[in-house]
């Protein structure tokens, strides 16, 4: 049984609980880790990413994208690191705020949570509303009512058996990684300049004059960069529905960040050498650039696979918030009619509550502005990983030294690292997106201390599967 770290001098009110209870509703194991890589992968959705969130880098980054996107990478390697070792020790559908609740405390977990849930909930339905913008090809869609549409047909796959979603997920993102391949071999043979581009630090400036990236700029576009690979942690949402976890989660987890780094970053290295100038390349027309290199046929292709590559997303997507939901109520972070209500479960063995309650607000959202969503995504999730590396950073003390996971090299080194870096990302970051960040934060920091912390003995108690517990 995983017991919490025990402090010189415990505090009832701080110290992290597990629910031993045989009485809470778990999720069965039902992939491996080739089914949950394509999961996982398809929450990363490489070919939306690269053709809805990387235009955005290039508008403010130019050619320095690619630079910035592999210092990203390679700082998610050492997130991958604490999130491949923290999902062996805490395999919990709950993911991030499991393994923080019961490493670093109750209150850091909630954080998280909060952190996680603004990151899951707000991302799906702006990404769903670019559906239209790839099926103009063939028809003229209205992004808000195109983007509801997607959100409920992901909320109706999320209702179907696990198993069968990473064969509907592994099809589709079969199509985006050759939509991406295509970008990439286009890029590579239309190449306008050679290799030293990548680091010439260029972006289109007003009155059509060439302005130099600063170091400054690139810090600050890190925080998106970061989210740009961000779905490989979906694996420890899964972890409680992967067969044998302490093997698999690490596995899942470092695969899936390896090869949406390639799927991504490979493409954008050829736009960046084969865009015709830098004004090109920072207005962001992906679309355009395939066109030109080719034809309206290959464009129409492309466009089709991103179309279908933001529906795998949403599917994906909606699995993973639910699960993420479903852990809350488990784990009685909400009023009892609440819990019991959420934590139910269907025939096919899904939180299908949970996932209604994702799905058809995410729907909704649709139709409102949030133009926003990027700046505090980035932050939310640069926070995020700060509290996972502080949890990294407490997994070898007391009991947890002891139980059986895969442990990262490095340590503790890398937490150490990841918290500096990470910090000083956040100072970075534009002060509006700051600001919401931190007053979502303060509302959730108001409902533990009003609510959560005076129920400490009935509320916010983090469950572990039976047989994740020593």
């Amino acid at each position: 049984m995983l017991h919490p770290p025990r402090d010189r001098h415990p505090h009832p009110a701080e110290a992290p609980a597990v629910e031993t209870s045989d009485s809470p509703r778990q999720l069965k194991r039902s992939i491996g880790v080739v089914g949950g890589t394509l999961l996982t992968l398809s929450c990363v959705t490489p070919a939306s990413t690269l053709f809805v969130v990387v235009p955005d880098l290039f508008g403010s980054l130019g050619t320095a994208t690619a630079l910035t996107i592999a210092i990203g990478s390679l700082l998610c390697v050492a997130v991958a690191f604490c999130y491949s070792e923290l999902g062996t020790l805490v395999p919990s559908a709950g993911g991030e705020y499991a393994m923080v609740s019961t490493l670093a405390g109750r209150l850091a977990g909630w954080l998280v949570f909060v952190l996680s849930l603004l990151v899951v909930m707000v991302v799906p339905p702006v990404i769903a509303m670019g559906t239209a913008d790839y099926l103009a090809p063939i028809v003229h869609l209205d992004p808000a009512l195109t983007g509801a549409g997607v959100m409920l047909l992901a909320t109706l796959a999320g209702l179907l058996d696990l198993r069968a979603n990473a064969w509907i997920t592994g099809i589709f993102l079969v199509l985006e990684v050759i939509a991406a391949a295509v970008v990439a071999v286009l890029g590579f043979a239309h190449a306008e300049r050679g290799p030293a581009s990548l680091v010439s630090l260029e972006v289109a400036g007003a009155d059509g004059r060439t302005d130099t990236v600063t170091a400054l700029l690139v810090v600050s576009g890190l925080a998106i960069a970061l989210f740009i690979t961000q779905g490989f942690s979906t694996a420890v949402y899964l972890s409680e529905e992967l067969e044998n976890p302490r093997r698999n989660v690490a596995r899942t987890v470092l695969a899936t960040l390896a090869l949406s780094t390639v799927i991504i970053l490979v493409p954008v290295v050829a736009l960046t050498l084969g865009a015709s100038d830098v004004a090109e390349l920072t207005g962001g027309d992906l679309s355009a650039m395939v066109t030109a290199w080719s034809n309206s046929a290959v464009g129409t292709f492309v466009s089709l696979c991103v179309a279908l590559a933001i529906i795998n997303a949403g599917i994906v997507m909606v699995i993973q918030n639910s699960r993420v939901l479903f852990a809350s109520a488990r784990d009685k972070a909400w009023p009892r009619p609440v819990n019991d209500v959420l934590s139910r479960l269907g025939r096919f063995g899904s939180p299908w509550v949970a996932t209604l309650a994702v799905g058809v607000p995410g729907a909704a959202l649709c139709f409102v502005d949030l133009d926003t969503l990027y700046g505090v995504t980035g932050v939310s999730v640069t926070g995020m990983y700060l509290l996972v590396a502080v949890a990294a950073l407490l997994a070898r003390r007391g009991s947890h030294r002891h139980t059986s996971a895969w442990r990262m090299p490095l340590w503790p080194a890398v937490p150490v690292l990841l918290i500096v870096v990470l910090g000083y990302i956040l100072t970075q970051q534009e002060p509006e997106h700051l600001l919401w960040t931190g007053g979502i934060t303060a509302v959730a920091t108001l409902y533990w201390a009003l609510y959560l912390r005076p129920r400490r003995a009935t509320r916010w108690l983090v469950t572990l599967p039976e047989d994740a517990r020593d």
